[in-house]
């Protein structure tokens, strides 16, 4: 797996994102184990109560761009960020 260093490496963080506390599980090495292994390398969180259906809210904190929500629906299999995106969810972020 490629290295990759972010904010998010030491499991649970809070930060700001739009003026508001985001709590995040992003990076927590108990959360890898929910997931097998992928040929692309990523992350794992789980979805907080501000970005519950809102895959571009989720692009934007990880990209830095609302522009990549298609990128997180696509690398987990998702269709319906409605049915998909629950507060609490694991997804898997992609480091590209």
């Amino acid at each position: 797996m490629a290295s990759f260093s972010s904010r998010y490496d030491q499991g649970v963080v809070t930060i700001i994102h739009k003026g508001k506390k985001v709590t995040t599980s992003v990076g927590s090495t108990a959360d890898n184990s929910i997931v097998s292994n992928s040929r692309e390398p990523f992350t794992v969180g789980r979805v907080p109560v501000p970005h519950e259906h809102r895959p571009d809210l989720i692009s934007d904190l990880f990209y830095g761009s609302p522009d990549r929500w298609w990128t997180i629906l696509q690398f987990n299999g998702f269709t319906d960020p409605f049915e998909d995106l629950p507060v609490g969810k694991y997804i898997k972020i992609p480091y590209r």
